[in-house]
């Protein structure tokens, strides 16, 4: 990857849908090269895929956490037959350290939090992190 690829990858991260002609205009190569130079980090595996992010009405006021949880054994699978079903966990990542595993929740209230915390505190011990702010998401932009 050489920075015209860097260039191109910011552009699409910051808006996925931008026409290839516009990414040409703005890195100074032709639709063609820009196309091709696309294909190819599609190909390498650097772009991954093309996604939508939703912002729901309210989502400001709901509570999100990061929420560490240490299951064993048979534990562990009844988890990860659990998580998939409910719908306030955002992402759970497969973790080295004191925990199995972090979830990133987003819950309507408190209680539902709480509600939840009991449903995994039933398969493992947690630690749970309320996020106050975002300050960088690299997600959005970069």
């Amino acid at each position: 990857m050489d920075e015209l690829d860097n260039k191109i990858i910011r552009l699409l991260m910051r808006n996925a849908r931008m026409p290839v002609k516009e990414i040409a205009q703005q890195v100074n190569l032709t639709s063609p090269a820009v196309s091709s130079r696309i294909h190819r980090l599609e190909q390498e595996g650097v772009i991954g895929g093309y996604t939508v992010l939703l912002h729901q009405p309210g989502e400001a006021a709901r509570v999100q956490a990061l929420i560490s949880i240490q299951t064993t054994g048979a534990a562990r699978e009844d988890f990860l037959r659990m998580i998939p079903g409910e719908p306030q966990i955002l992402q759970c990542y497969r973790v080295t350290g004191s925990y199995n595993f972090i979830v990133k929740v987003s819950c309507a209230s408190i209680d539902e939090l709480e509600h939840l915390l009991t449903r995994m505190q039933k398969l493992g011990n947690t630690n749970t992190q309320i996020i106050l702010a975002t300050p960088l998401d690299r997600r959005l932009t970069l």
